[in-house]
């Protein structure tokens, strides 16, 4: 199985349909910030607010992120466009997440201001990945133990931490304070803990992830990207033109990206990649633009007018790509088959 596939990028950006084979709790990652993306786009006339990591939660991170994926989930929950949306494409897995959660005693419609989502490596393989997510909100502590123990949840110790298994479906929860809560597989969960009690280090040691952070943190949906991850999400961007020999010889070249989105007056995604050079830059910037004309030549119209409202560009080795549009055209495009490509 290829434990390297990524989020797929937002519908502006998919240019060619790919169809890697990915892991079950990398189809959840996957899944999830799809869902989210879509919700908070379709919410697009909301106001928008900063989705920013607590100390806490940044100190649960481990140190080898591929890719971080940070979502306002106050944003979505209000509005009832995005709430429908997320019921269409949310997946089972995530479906049975939030179910318990709810049996559990906590209330996700009004207790997670934010959500987090960390694909990281465990030891030097490039192949062993796991997902940890991070929820951040005001918990109510003493009915959510109140629950467990009505429901006869044991839980497990580590050091001084106590995880708690969510019924069918494999995951675990620890609350590391009142308001920060870490979840996902058990070793997922354990790897957190073990960055957080100073065992193993962490994101906060990781200076590329740190100094993308500092770009994009401001927005309220944003992701950042470490070199593999980035190399990954470029292949599935351009799809077929990624076998040509130009991007070849500058894929080892991506260093890092970020991307944040903005839904003020219309939707507006910003995508920067850091790249080795300036020659590197240009190239893949010259590679994006001959897709993006291969492609409007074979979409639709709502298709073809969104790739014609995606600009790329490249300057001092950093390739840019910026999306806006109106909040009627991108609901428009929710329904198109480069959306639906998405989402399968």
């Amino acid at each position: 199985m290829d434990k390297q596939d990524l989020v797929n990028p937002p519908a502006p950006l998919k240019l060619f349909t790919a169809s890697p084979q990915a892991s079950r709790r990398m189809k959840v990652l996957k899944k999830f910030a799809l869902y989210s993306t879509s919700a908070l786009l379709a919410a697009a006339a909301i106001s928008a607010s900063a989705a920013q990591l607590s100390g806490d939660a940044r100190a649960a991170i481990p140190h080898d992120v591929q890719q971080l994926v940070v979502i306002d989930y106050r944003a979505m929950q209000n509005s009832n466009t995005a709430m429908q949306l997320r019921d269409r494409v949310m997946p089972p897995d995530l479906k049975s997440f939030e179910e318990a959660l709810r049996h559990s005693g906590l209330n996700d419609n009004h207790d997670v201001d934010e959500l987090a989502f960390a694909l990281f490596r465990l030891g030097n393989s490039a192949d062993s990945l796991e997902t940890v997510g991070i929820a951040q909100g005001q918990f109510d502590m003493d009915s959510i133990m109140a629950n467990f123990k009505k429901q006869k949840i044991v839980p497990k110790s580590i050091r001084a931490n106590k995880t708690y298994p969510l019924a069918r479906t494999g995951m675990v929860l620890c609350f590391v304070d009142p308001s920060t809560m870490v979840f996902g597989s058990p070793e997922a969960v354990k790897a957190a803990l073990d960055v957080r009690d100073g065992l193993k280090p962490g994101m906060l040691t990781n200076g590329s992830i740190m100094d993308a952070m500092r770009s994009v943190d401001s927005q309220p949906l944003w992701s950042v990207l470490d070199k593999s991850g980035t190399q990954i999400m470029m292949k599935q961007v351009l799809g077929e033109a990624g076998s040509v020999a130009d991007y070849e010889s500058v894929r080892k070249r991506l260093d890092s990206s970020w991307y944040g989105m903005d839904f003020q007056h219309g939707v507006k995604f910003n995508l920067t990649i850091s790249t080795g050079d300036t020659f590197a830059a240009a190239t893949v910037s010259s590679l994006l633009s001959a897709a993006v004309i291969y492609k409007k030549m074979s979409g639709n119209e709502t298709e073809k007018a969104a790739l014609a409202a995606t600009d790329i560009s490249s300057n001092s080795g950093l390739l840019n790509i910026h999306f806006a549009t109106s909040d009627n055209d991108f609901n428009n495009l929710l329904n198109s088959t480069l959306f639906q490509s998405m989402v399968r």
